[in-house]
C-alpha cells in the first residue's frame, strides 16, 4: 500500500471519528449553569474543546488506520467474507 493511500485512509478515518466524536461529553450553559450571552442559541456548547477533540480523534484514528492496513496485508477479512448472498440466486 503506497504511503498517499495511508494517508487518505487516516484523513477519512480522522474526519468520521471527529464527527461521531462531537455530541459526546457536551454540555449547554443551562447544564453547566454558567449565565448565557444575549443572543446565544441554547443548544451552544458551554466549553468547547477543539484541541482535546482533536487530539483523542487523532489517537482513535491512528488506531483505526493500522487495524485498516494490517487487514489488508494480513486478509482477515475480505470483500468474499462480507458476501452473504453468495450461492443464492434469485428469488432464494
Amino acid at each position: 500500500m503506497k504511503l498517499t493511500s495511508m494517508i487518505a485512509i487516516y484523513a477519512l478515518f480522522w474526519v468520521m471519528t471527529a464527527f461521531v466524536m462531537l455530541p459526546f461529553g457536551v454540555k449547554t450553559h443551562d447544564e453547566a449553569g454558567i449565565p448565557k450571552v444575549p443572543g446565544q442559541a441554547d443548544s451552544a456548547p458551554a466549553h468547547f474543546r477543539p484541541g482535546r477533540l482533536a487530539l483523542r480523534a487523532s489517537v482513535i484514528a491512528l488506531a483505526l488506520t493500522a487495524l485498516y492496513i494490517v487487514n489488508y496485508t494480513q486478509g482477515w477479512l475480505t470483500v468474499s467474507d462480507l458476501d452473504f448472498t453468495a450461492g443464492r440466486g434469485p428469488g432464494q
